[in-house]
């Protein structure tokens, strides 16, 4: 299945997920953000969100995610997974992109506080768009269609604070590659991607080198894409940008790509007799 047939689906039952309340219309939505703590949520006409604790409490006016003509679909989710509901807004941006907003209560000041990501300007996105929420995982999928390219980005919360989890970057290494190494591909396969898991801090936790169309599970660990090697021998460094070196694949070895880096993959061989050998070849060379 073609990752565009695949994120529509997810958005498509990220939207049948049960809600504590969904907005009908224009109708406002009703909702309880904390125990015994009411909130009316409504889309003004100028496309922001008319937000009141009832029956006569704080009020607030919040951006929300206007589409071209102002409005904002509203829904109540458990977005980061206690158990209590968030205010969200959604609304489409283009053709295929759905922009969302969510905002959390906030029980010290009484009103309501945007979900910010910690990224390290590693996402795609630039927000939660299209959001799907997994509560089996507790991860937050973002997906964002950027020319023929579909991106996804998976969020986690580190205790209240959520980060990027997953990301990828899109190989762009073209001939050169491919006078290199034989991906194994099928014509249901995108283009190359490195997808990075990362930890709170930012901090690069695994990579590996795979389909960009089609993201890995959000449980599971990554595994690269296996490719074949074409070249008589394929000189193996310990890092990118190294001189010299002993070690070397010959054509016809079976290897697991792990990530790139300015023109440098990562592989991984499995030595009958060594076990797994990892090293960086230049295929730019």
């Amino acid at each position: 299945m073609r990752h565009r047939d695949t994120v529509m689906g997810l958005l498509l039952a990220g939207l049948m997920m049960p809600l504590a309340h969904a907005a009908e219309s224009n109708a406002p939505l009703r909702f309880e953000a904390a125990p015994g703590v009411r909130v009316q949520a409504e889309v003004t006409e100028g496309g922001s969100i008319a937000v009141q604790v009832l029956p006569e409490g704080k009020r607030q006016s919040l951006p929300g995610a206007p589409d071209v003509d102002g409005n904002s679909r509203l829904s109540a989710e458990d977005v980061d997974f206690d158990g209590r509901p968030e205010l969200v807004a959604r609304a489409s941006v283009g053709m295929v992109n759905e922009a969302v907003a969510v905002y959390r209560y906030d029980p010290a000041s009484g009103g309501f506080r945007a979900l910010q990501a910690r990224t390290h300007g590693r996402d795609n996105c630039g927000g939660l768009m299209g959001l799907t929420v997994d509560a089996a995982t507790r991860t937050l999928t973002s997906s964002c269609r950027g020319g023929p390219m579909w991106y996804t980005d998976q969020y986690r919360f580190d205790g209240s604070t959520l980060y990027l989890y997953r990301s990828e970057d899109v190989l762009r290494l073209g001939d050169t590659l491919n006078n290199t190494l034989q991906p194994d591909r099928t014509e249901e396969n995108g283009p190359l991607a490195v997808w990075r898991t990362h930890d709170a801090s930012g901090r690069v936790l695994e990579s590996a080198i795979a389909d960009g169309l089609s993201a890995p599970a959000a449980n599971a660990p990554l595994r690269g894409q296996q490719a074949t090697v074409l070249t008589a021998r394929l000189f193996l460094f310990d890092r990118p940008g190294a001189a010299s070196t002993k070690r070397y694949l010959l054509q016809g070895d079976r290897v697991e790509m792990l990530d790139e880096q300015d023109g440098w993959m990562k592989l991984r061989y499995r030595n009958p007799k060594r076990g797994a050998i990892e090293g960086w070849v230049n295929v730019n060379d």
